[in-house]
């Protein structure tokens, strides 16, 4: 177990980890703001982890859908 710390420390320590958390955070954020904003989701509907999983697919392929016919 301390070897695959050591390894994942490692890895989010190397110059393409700082890159990759540094992108993360903007592309993530953006995302979330505009369902949030945009999309007026405010909280799930359903109770349960199948519907929570099966509401958010849904608001993901919104999101998706949107961003596409635009582009």
């Amino acid at each position: 177990l301390i070897r695959l710390k050591e390894k994942a420390r490692n890895l989010l320590l190397s110059e393409a980890g700082i890159a990759h958390r540094k992108r993360r955070c903007w592309d993530v954020e953006a995302v979330f703001g505009n369902i949030k904003q945009n999309m007026g989701f405010k909280r799930f509907m359903l109770r349960g982890m199948e519907k929570v999983t099966t509401e958010i697919g849904l608001i993901a392929m919104a999101h998706n859908l949107r961003k596409f016919s635009i582009a």
